[in-house]
């Protein structure tokens, strides 16, 4: 009943629509009867020319929405919108121009961006003309790494510029034999890792400590800043010491031994590494251990923050028999060739 209704209207609204639009409805009343018929089962199946003849036509006739009974308007506006993409991006595509860069190039500039952040396009496109490539300032920005803050070193950056200013100092109570109490005292750099200075005691005093840090540093080889725990050896003398010598004095927090690091990983090295395979005799026994140690590791002990060398650098040996040197009784070895 509904669908005679429709026809009676239909039929009653034809003399009022111009002769186009009738043809063009027929039109699509006649495609989509030759679809239905082109189905062999299941839900219909419509082609690319299927879809692109309806787009061309609703383009034309937008009227046609009224007429359509296997699709819904929506699909044939999505359609109609896919379309419209596809030709604008062919409308837009590259006609010829500037050619685009290798990705090798592109992963240079990043990689030039983020180990330089305080360098900009003109900086980096200078660098490129120099390494022989030929590329426009305009790629070099366009291919940079794009930073939300201002450019600024990091931490690792600060800590490596003020590196060599720096040492710190510890001390390390070793048993004895006896279970007598000896103590030990170092010095590191913080530049390159070196055991600057070791001497053991077994009664510490400020002035003890005050002659060590005198004797470690001779001349103009003090550092500017020289990190401490809050013990009470270091009292006033030592203090007056760092004053005169030109070195500032630089103690950690309470209770804070990790703002002292290098001091106590080094104290920990040497604990590992030496003291706890060696029962000390006297301090006389336990100065020759920790000297002996301490020549190792400055010269022969490769560290991983130094990329696999010693603090004094090794040189790279590539000829020659390799020579194997006993250190510490055996307990570690120096290879070299010979």
């Amino acid at each position: 009943m509904i669908g005679l209704l429709w026809f009676v209207l239909a039929v009653l609204t034809s003399p009022f629509k111009s002769k186009l639009r009738l043809e063009a409805e027929n039109t699509v009343l006649r495609h989509q009867v030759i679809v239905l018929r082109r189905r062999l089962h299941g839900r219909v199946r419509l082609t690319s020319h299927d879809r692109w003849f309806f787009i061309q036509l609703y383009r034309w006739f937008p009227s046609i929405l009224q007429a359509f009974t296997i699709i819904r308007p929506e699909t044939l506006l999505r359609w109609h919108r896919a379309g419209f993409l596809c030709y604008w991006r062919w409308k837009s595509r590259p006609l010829g121009g500037r050619p685009p860069i290798d990705m090798e190039l592109r992963v240079l500039i990043r990689r030039m961006s983020v180990e330089n952040p305080l360098w900009g396009a003109p900086r980096i496109h200078g660098e490129l003309l120099k390494l022989g490539f030929e590329v426009a300032q305009s790629s070099v920005a366009k291919y940079m790494v794009k930073r939300r803050q201002p450019p600024g070193q990091g931490w690792r950056t600060f800590l490596c510029n003020h590196a060599p200013d720096i040492a710190a100092m510890d001390l390390f109570v070793v048993p004895t034999i006896g279970f007598d109490l000896l103590y030990a005292f170092i010095i590191v750099r913080l530049d390159r890792r070196d055991l600057v200075w070791i001497n053991v005691t077994a009664n510490p005093t400020a002035e003890w400590v005050a002659r060590q840090i005198t004797e470690a540093f001779p001349w103009d080889e003090a550092p500017h800043y020289l990190i401490r725990d809050r013990d009470r050896i270091y009292g006033t003398v030592v203090t007056r010491r760092l004053r005169a010598m030109g070195i500032r004095d630089k103690p950690i927090a309470p209770a804070s031994p990790w703002q002292n690091g290098f001091a106590e990983r080094l104290i920990g090295s040497i604990r590992r590494e030496c003291l706890d395979h060696i029962i000390v005799l006297s301090e006389a026994h336990l100065c020759r251990i920790l000297k002996s140690y301490a020549d190792y590791y400055n010269n022969f002990r490769t560290h991983r923050s130094l990329n696999k060398d010693a603090p004094v650098s090794r040189p790279v040996q590539r000829t020659g028999s390799i020579k194997s040197h006993a250190i510490l009784g055996g307990l570690h070895h120096h290879y070299a060739r010979a």
